[in-house]
């Protein structure tokens, strides 16, 4: 053989011996890889072991991997339920431990630090360690025994094996072991639920920041316009309020340390917030200077917080429920819809909880928690929106070392320290302080601890009770570096800082036979307040508004307030059978979707800060619409959840083309314009099937471009962080000012011509047509919203690694969504940093109280939490296109679709 082939040969068997090698190497790997991914997968069929049941429980799984479980005993029941939920969303129930409980460097490092400090100055874990004292035995009983089922999952799972996410830490923090649950941890995630929806913090900060960074008072109240009572209709209208006092005492609301004395008294006050409140004013020079840095390091501070469950003006949530008279079948119809942050999982959990015991129940958990948030049991159905009462002050504390001013005295601040575990690194410890109104979040951060070397008032002061209008404040110099903790802080007084009820309540709702005994489960539902709707099998339909919400003495808790003069300090809580409620309205039907409460005329102040009744006045429409139709039935309810209409639509196109009449605008700009012809203000994500060929989707881009260009050219006198977001807060705020051509506002700070409302709007239009020819192409009737207006369901905890392998493990591919802010399919956007949805309707459920097996429901992405499941993200599709699955209730009906079946043995 010649020297050529003899190479030639061996070159051949080295490619061919080479491709086998990287053949067999990159089989072997993705085995790994699936065995990795795929190990954790929970068994969903046959048969387990549960140590402590007394009977087997059997458990059905429809195709959407949503059990149902039945027991004998209610601690079987709740006991099987802690072990189902570590079965499909372990992960998320210890991230939420470590959020609640300032645990989050254990986890992922000193990235995480500040965060910790953060909540560890609130306490979130060691007010609910409090609350384990004051609940029922029954509650403790239930709390236990769940966490004794997550616990008994424990003992065969750990790290890769209890699931993904366990072995990417494994990468980072080799030492991470998982503990095991306990019944504290289910209640610190209420306080996690009760942060997010707890009321208007943000605006009371960006008031004080605007105020500081130099706006004028009147300017910040242009920004923040009263509720249109006029347009818009409240939940409760005269007339409509239960007559009399509640009937049963509801539980006494324990007092913040050193104050547990606390009672309920009446006070001069609106529903709609006509009381004025004296705020801590900043004023010129190095005063204004510094109290704009106070606040600002206040809000990235808190900004820094983990939003378990989303933040912002587009959390809220619509809910109504129809009585029978107005239904097809005679009985009624509630519909509920969250709006919530999205993330990977889904929020919710979806089950049924039934056993030979009181509870037979069906809806939505949250993983961590037993039992049912939201649902219904055989005779009742309930439903939450935001209530949204202002539950928070800030007070800004004159300190001195470890003591604080109050009236001209000086008295001890409470302190205790707290020692956080950082992974990859040394344990920080740290001092928590705390005046009489909560916590001193200031001590949070350097940047909030320095506040005395500039505080927004004279540091100097006087033992007597000062005027609310400060003195100014000195150079930063002009104070020592020993005196840093002199000076001033800012102290948080918030309702879930006390120790409450809650957890009662949800067991109390779960097994309510009818309106008394619900309302009675309302008593106890202290945070975070929500608007309840009620529906029986009787007929009956009923709101009521629960929650612990503070009674002040001066203020109305728009505003920081001065801590050293107890005239501001709260004065009680509004009596529970003083707040709104409602049964078996003349209306027939009632619409909760986070407007005001209540009219003006209401003796207490809940909050002024209310959603400013967009959607809740669509949903009015389209009941009106469907009854004057006929019998409405659920499928128009479902219909209803799936509206897109743009109600500031029709306000602003008028402006906008009258504006682009008297001007000379591009032909672009007219060709975009002319899609608005014949609109009918809906916003689907592409076009509508069977009704057009996507008109509606490029006039709803269009018209959204524009309104995220007005915005932008019209407030950019705010700071980037206080933009304004396109929620319906704007929609008050611009409505205002279309009938104001020649306002301050209207005139950009950037050009050198003083510029009016037409001027503005034309520029808007022409900056919305150029954008969206440069993303999407010149022809507009090409344009479509769902390629701008995109949802990426991101995992919470992994979801922004940065890391691309690691996000595409755990997040879900964009999708295209119809809605927008303040719809009623409520996707929301901030429209300060464009169109990608921010917050969602976490689900949608629909009871019908005639036959609760024609009942639908649906949520996000699906009941698993294991990446790559087929019930990870099974019910995106559904959920993006407006449609939903059975909500089974029956055995017979529950057993008939049931896909897999696992039976649970002593």
């Amino acid at each position: 053989m010649s020297p050529a082939r003899i190479l030639s040969s061996r070159v051949g068997r080295i490619a061919l011996w080479t491709v086998a090698v990287l053949t067999t190497l990159a089989l072997v790997l993705t085995l790994a890889a699936v065995w990795t991914v795929r190990r954790a997968f929970p068994q969903h069929d046959g048969a387990l072991r549960l140590p402590g049941l007394t009977a087997p429980v059997a458990v059905y799984r429809d195709d959407h991997g949503i059990p149902q479980v039945y027991a004998t005993t209610a601690d079987d029941l709740f006991r099987a339920q802690g072990y189902l939920h570590a079965q499909d969303r372990f992960w998320e129930m210890d991230f939420r431990r470590h959020v609640t409980g300032g645990r989050l460097a254990e986890l992922f490092g000193e990235s995480q630090l500040e965060t910790d400090i953060y909540l560890r100055t609130m306490g979130w874990r060691r007010v609910a360690e409090q609350e384990w004292d004051i609940l029922a035995a029954d509650t403790k009983r239930y709390l236990q025994v769940y966490a004794d089922g997550v616990n008994a999952w424990l003992d065969e799972h750990d790290g890769g094996r209890a699931s993904l996410e366990y072995a990417v830490l494994g990468l980072q923090n080799s030492d991470y072991e998982i503990e095991g649950w306990s019944p504290v941890d289910s209640l610190a995630w209420l306080k996690a639920m009760a942060w997010d929806l707890r009321g208007n913090m943000k605006d009371e900060i960006t008031r004080a920041a605007l105020l500081a960074g130099g706006l004028t008072r009147q300017q910040v109240e242009d920004l923040y316009p009263a509720y249109p009572f006029d347009r818009n209709t409240p939940i409760v209208t005269e007339g409509d309020i239960v007559a009399g006092a509640f009937d049963q005492e509801a539980p006494a609301s324990p007092g913040p340390e050193g104050n547990a004395d606390l009672r309920a008294t009446e006070t001069a006050g609106a529903g709609g917030g006509a009381v004025t409140a004296q705020p801590i004013d900043a004023v010129e020079s190095t005063a204004g200077a510094a109290a704009a840095r106070t606040v600002t390091a206040l809000a990235g501070g808190l900004s820094r917080l983990p939003t378990v469950l989303g933040a912002g003006r587009g959390i809220g949530s619509n809910s109504w429920v129809i009585d029978g008279d107005l239904t097809d079948t005679g009985k009624p119809i509630l519909a509920n819809d969250p709006h919530l942050g999205p993330t990977m999982p889904g929020i919710w959990y979806q089950n049924g909880l039934h056993c030979e015991c009181e509870f037979n129940v069906t809806g939505f958990s949250f993983s961590g928690l037993p039992g049912v948030v939201i649902g219904h049991n055989s005779r009742i159905a309930w439903g939450f929106t935001n209530l949204n009462p202002d539950v928070t002050d800030l007070y800004l504390e004159r300190v001195n070392g470890d003591r604080v001013q109050v009236d001209g005295e000086w008295r001890p601040l409470a302190t205790r320290t707290e020692t956080i575990r950082v992974a990859g690194g040394e344990d920080v410890t740290i001092t928590v302080r705390a005046s009489g109104h909560g916590p001193l979040v200031s001590d949070a951060s350097a940047e909030l601890r320095d506040i005395g070397l500039a505080p927004p008032v004279d540091p100097a002061g006087s033992p007597a009770p000062v005027a609310a209008t400060p003195q100014l404040a000195p150079e930063p110099s002009a104070i020592s570096e020993d005196d840093r903790r002199d000076g001033y802080a800012i102290a948080l007084s918030w309702t879930a800082l006390r120790p409450g009820r809650t957890a009662d309540a949800i067991f109390a709702l779960n097994t309510a036979p009818g309106w008394t005994e619900f309302r009675a489960a309302a008593a106890m539902f202290e945070v975070p307040a929500q608007n309840l709707i009620y529906a029986d099998t009787d007929g009956t339909i009923g709101y009521q508004a629960p929650g612990r919400v503070p009674v002040r003495g001066e203020g109305d808790g728009r505003w920081m307030v001065p801590g050293w003069d107890s005239a501001y300090d709260w004065q009680g809580f509004i009596p529970f059978e003083e707040l709104p409620s409602v049964l078996d309205p003349p209306a027939g039907y009632l619409v909760t979707a986070n407007q005001a409460v209540i009219g003006p005329s209401y003796p207490h102040m809940l909050t002024t800060d209310w959603a400013y009744g967009y959607r809740s006045q669509r949903i009015h429409e389209l009941i009106e619409l469907a009854r004057d139709a006929g019998k409405i039935t659920v499928a128009d309810v479902q219909t209803m959840q799936f509206d897109n209409r743009n109600g500031f639509a029709p306000t602003l196109v008028p402006a906008v083309e009258a504006a682009l009449a008297t001007g000379d605008p591009s032909s672009l700009a007219r060709s975009a314009a002319d899609l608005w012809r014949d609109w009918d203000y809906q916003q689907p994500a592409e076009g509508e099937p069977d009704t057009d060929d996507g008109r509606s989707s490029a006039a709803a881009a269009y018209y959204n471009a524009v309104w995220r260009h007005l915005l932008l050219e019209t407030f950019d006198e705010l700071p980037e962080e206080h933009r304004l977001d396109g929620s319906d807060h704007s929609y008050e705020v611009v409505r205002g000012l279309l009938g104001l051509p020649g306002s301050p506002w209207w005139d950009r700070t950037a050009t050198e011509v003083v510029e009016g409302r037409d001027d503005v709007l034309r520029a808007a239009a022409e900056a919305a047509a150029s954008e969206l020819a440069r993303d999407q192409g010149d022809q507009p009737a090409e344009w479509r919203w769902g390629r701008m207006h995109t949802l990426t369901v991101r995992n919470q905890s992994f979801g922004t690694s940065g890391l691309g392998l690691v996000e595409w493990l755990f997040n879900a591919d964009p999708v295209a969504v119809s809605g927008g802010g303040a719809i009623v399919n409520a996707t929301g956007w901030n429209a300060a940093t464009g169109y990608e949805v921010n917050a969602v309707p976490s689900m949608r459920m629909i009871v019908d109280l005639a036959d609760l097996d024609a009942s639908r429901w649906i949520q996000l992405t699906g009941n698993s939490g294991h990446a790559f499941h087929r019930n990870y993200d099974d019910q995106l599709e559904l959920w993006r296109t407006g449609e939903t699955l059975p909500m089974r209730w029956e055995r017979g009906a529950i057993e008939a679709g049931a896909a897999q079946t696992l039976t649970l043995k002593p």
